[in-house]
Order: structure tokens, then C-alpha cells, then sequence
């Protein structure tokens, strides 16, 4: 079938083609640079979803600073709840972007079967997490938050168990939407939720709440939970619409079904337990490191949090959708280049200009990050970050400690800025190898330090060298490993010695 067929929906033209004896469709992105299906559109899309919640993150604990400035430290437990959930969360759904990303050999409707696959498998994942959490918050109280108020933080910990469903269902429905070239899905999640936050926040645990009843960090944990609630629901009923929107518009004669399917969990498992597996040990390394962190007494864990809710927060917007915006292209030009050379050709051989092509993204993305990070670095660094700490913690003490952790290592995240656009190469092509970069990084450099500061025995005095070698020294670790990985990738496939895996298709 060899027919050019233009079809006005969204904008794109549509071009029949065939692969194999099963024929189909491929949306080419319109040539509106804004567009959603374009770099620079659907990088605008994901710096707005990622800079609400980053927002948010830094104006609550803001607010839990005015109504006690010792909790701070306690709602530093969501992070890691949320870093708990995301050894589930970066499992299959970072596998969307070399599955449902391949929009070249697979048909619309097994994309979209596959996404709801992925949202159904974890949102079941999710609610397994969040009852585990829940029961044991006991043990996870006594693990991570310090003693001074670790009673005060049951409750928090029980309430804050159940943003991992929600997390799990919010995080699912991001990525197979990015993947589907519709990054306004995850932007109404994170607009619905950050504003239904800001809103009840204001109203009812700030200085100009309503009324004067007394209010404490459950009730921002409440806030919160109800919140992500109605951002998970919100974003899974725009994703029926969205991909009901692009199944009624498919090719004629389009076969396939869009249910959930154990073929497509299979699917999306073959290289999905690669990024399980490299988030589940990544994961558990960074919270025992972090219950250590915690064993140093209140002031130090609660610097520790100040500190990532700077860094983590509106400081790492631009790497962050840069990421998600690199990986989603970069899966789209590995599905061509594997629908060009064959997919069921399992040792091709690509040529220079079609590493280029497949690496572009990736490497606008760099340059990108380079341009905001270095700035941001020497800025932050010589001025703001005591008064923003301060600002912050509501603590002298709390922010002092914070701004010398900032001095000591934020120059290393110019190299993490770096590496993690590249780690999306492999991300969005080989899941293997992302997995087998991160295991050199953390089995070799982590780990023995980890280790370390658990023999010799740290004090309030020496922790931070330690933990600085540890952090600091993971970064500039893995932006060298990564491009000596990447060196490796790009040789194998050119030189025609890389065995891929081969293109499951899910409806024939």
C-alpha cells in the first residue's frame, strides 16, 4: 500500500504505509513548531507540567514552617513515600517511550491498548504499595524520621501511604501520554492538583486562612492526598477522551482492539523489568543512604530536605522536561530507524546519519540544560540560597547547613544535567543498557560508600564529607560511565554487532 492519504485531524499528515503484510498509518508532526507532536511545542508543555508541583513543593513547606518549623522535616516523609514509589513507577512506565512510542511500526490502536494496559496494571501495583506503606508506618516512621518527632509523624506517614496510587496512576497516564504526543494530558493533571492545593492551602493553612481553628501537618497531608486524587482522575478521564479522539480517526480499515490485554502487559514487561529492575536497586540505595541521613538528628535531615526541595524543586524544571521531552523523541526516531532497516532485522547497521538522527534530540536537550544549569549553578551558589533555606525552614541553623551542602555539590548537577538527557538514548532504545550503566554507577561508586559510612560510624561533625563524596561523587561517576556507554551503543549498532530485541506487535 503505497497510497499518500492526508487527514486534517490535529493538524498532521497522515501517510499510508505498510510493514509486513499488515498495513497502517503514521502521523508525520505538523509543521507548527508549537505543536504537541513537535520538540520545541512539547517541550513548552512539559517545563509548564513539571514547574506547578515544583511550585507547590516549595510553598508547602513554607506554610508547615509558619505553623511548626520542627515538622518540616516530617513532610519530608511524601518524598519518600514517592521515592518508594518509584521503583514501580519507573518499571514499565518508562518502557512507553520504545513501545508506545514506536508511533512507525505500531498501529494507533495497539498504542492505545498497550496505555491502558500500563494504567490499569499500575494503578493495581500502586494500591498494593499504598496498604504495604500503610501497615508498616510504624517501621517507616522509625526509619526516616527523626526521633524528636517521630511520634507526632504517624498518622502523616498512614495518611501520605495512599499517594501512591494515585502517584502510580498520575506517573502511568504522563508517560504513555507523552508517548502518544499528547504531553496536555500530564499538564492537566499537574494543573488540576498544584491549583486545587494552592487554593485549599491558602484557605485553610495559611496566615490568611479562613477562620482560626487549629491546623497541623495532617491536615496539609490531607489537603495533599485529596489533591492527587482528583489530578489522577482528572488526567484518566482526558485520556479516555484523548485516545478515544485519536481511535475514532484511525485508518480504515485499522484492525486491533484497544482493551487491556496480558499480551500487552507482556509487551511492555520484556523491557520494562530493565528499568524495574535499575530503579528498584538506584532506589534502595539512596534510602538507606537516607536513613543514615536521618539517624543525624533533626536539623541535618531537615537541611538534607530543604536542600533537595531547592534543588528538586523550580532549579530542576528545565532538566526535567527536557528529559521527558528528549526521550519521547528519541523513541520516535528509534521506531522509524528500526521500521526502515526492518524490525524483524535483528543485527542492522546504522549509518552515521542515522545516529544523528536517532540522537538529536538528546542532544538539543543538552545544550539546552548546559545554557540554564551553569547560570543557575553560579548564581544560587554566591547568592539566595541561605535566605531562600531560611525562607524555607524557618530555621538559622537549618538554613547555614543547607547553604553549605549547596556550595559543596550543586556543581555536580551540571553533570547530571548532562548525563540524564543522554541516559535517554538509551532509555528510548535499549532498556538494557540504561539498566546496565546504572548498575556500574551504583554497584561500584554507591554501594562500596555506602557501606563505608556504615563502618566507620558517622557524627553530626563529619556526615556531610561523607555524604557529599557519596551524592556529589554519583553524579560526575555517572556522566563519565554513561558517555563511555553511550560511546559503546553507537559503535556496536554502526558496526552492525548489536542483537536487538524484535518488535512485538500487539494487534496484527
Amino acid at each position: 500500500m503505497n497510497d499518500n492519504v492526508e487527514n486534517n485531524m490535529d493538524n498532521k499528515v497522515v501517510i499510508t504505509s505498510a510493514i509486513g503484510d499488515e498495513g497502517y498509518q503514521v502521523s508525520v508532526p505538523s509543521s507548527k513548531w508549537w505543536a504537541r507532536s513537535r520538540y520545541p511545542g512539547a517541550l513548552l508543555f512539559n517545563i509548564s507540567t513539571f514547574i506547578l508541583p515544583a511550585l507547590y513543593s516549595t510553598l508547602s513547606k513554607l506554610w508547615i514552617a509558619q505553623i511548626d518549623s520542627k515538622m518540616v522535616v516530617t513532610t519530608d516523609t511524601w518524598t519518600y513515600i514517592s521515592t518508594v514509589t518509584e521503583v514501580i513507577n519507573e518499571g514499565l512506565p518508562r518502557a512507553s517511550f520504545v513501545i508506545i512510542g514506536d508511533r512507525t511500526s505500531r498501529t494507533i490502536t495497539s498504542r492505545i491498548g498497550i496505555s491502558n494496559t500500563l494504567i490499569i496494571f499500575q494503578a493495581v501495583l500502586g494500591l498494593l504499595m499504598s496498604v504495604i506503606i500503610c501497615s508498616a508506618a510504624q517501621r517507616f516512621t522509625d526509619t526516616f524520621v527523626p526521633v524528636e518527632v517521630r511520634k507526632e509523624s504517624i498518622t502523616y506517614v498512614r495518611i501520605s501511604a495512599f499517594s501512591s496510587v494515585f502517584g502510580a496512576i498520575d506517573f502511568a497516564v504522563s508517560c504513555a501520554t507523552r508517548a502518544l504526543d499528547r504531553p496536555d494530558v500530564p499538564l492537566l493533571i499537574s494543573t488540576v492538583k498544584t491549583a486545587l492545593n494552592i487554593i485549599l492551602d491558602l484557605l485553610l493553612l495559611s496566615n490568611v486562612r479562613v477562620g482560626h481553628a487549629d491546623v497541623d501537618v495532617n491536615t496539609q497531608a490531607i489537603i495533599h492526598l485529596s489533591c492527587d486524587a482528583a489530578g489522577a482522575l482528572a488526567g484518566v478521564c482526558y485520556f479516555m477522551y484523548e485516545t478515544r479522539k485519536l481511535w475514532i480517526h484511525r485508518p480504515e480499515g485499522e484492525a486491533g482492539s484497544r482493551k487491556p490485554s496480558m499480551l500487552a502487559l507482556v509487551t511492555l514487561g520484556r523491557q520494562g523489568w530493565y528499568t524495574f529492575l535499575e530503579s528498584c536497586i538506584r532506589n534502595v540505595l539512596y534510602l538507606w543512604l537516607i536513613s543514615g541521613i536521618v539517624a543525624m538528628g533533626s536539623d541535618y535531615a531537615t537541611a538534607w530536605g530543604v536542600f533537595n526541595t531547592i534543588r528538586w524543586g523550580l532549579i530542576m524544571v528545565p532538566v526535567q522536561a527536557l528529559e521527558a521531552t528528549s526521550s519521547t523523541f528519541v523513541g520516535h526516531a528509534w521506531g522509524a530507524w528500526r521500521h526502515k532497516v526492518g524490525i524483524d532485522t535483528r543485527k542492522p547497521k546504522a549509518s552515521r546519519r542515522d545516529i544523528r538522527m536517532i540522537m538529536k534530540p538528546a542532544f538539543i536537550s543538552v545544550g539546552a540544560a548546559l545554557l540554564i544549569e551553569i547560570p543557575l549553578c553560579i548564581t544560587m551558589s554566591i547568592w539566595g540560597t541561605e535566605s531562600f533555606a531560611r525562607y524555607l525552614s524557618g530555621s538559622d541553623k537549618v538554613a547555614k547547613i543547607t547553604e553549605y551542602m549547596w556550595r559543596t555539590i550543586d556543581w555536580c548537577y551540571i553533570f547530571y544535567a548532562v548525563s540524564t538527557q543522554l541516559a535517554s538514548i538509551l532509555l528510548a532504545t535499549r532498556p538494557r543498557w540504561y539498566l546496565g550503566q546504572s548498575l556500574v554507577s551504583n554497584i561500584f561508586w554507591v554501594l562500596p560508600w555506602a557501606i563505608v559510612v556504615q563502618v566507620i560510624g558517622l557524627n553530626k561533625d563529619t556526615a556531610w564529607k561523607w555524604h557529599a563524596i557519596i551524592f556529589g561523587g554519583s553524579l560526575v561517576v555517572s556522566f563519565v560511565i554513561i558517555v563511555v556507554v553511550l560511546a559503546a551503543w553507537a559503535w556496536r549498532l554502526m558496526s552492525g554487532r548489536s542483537r536487538l530485541s524484535p518488535v512485538y506487535l500487539v494487534n496484527k
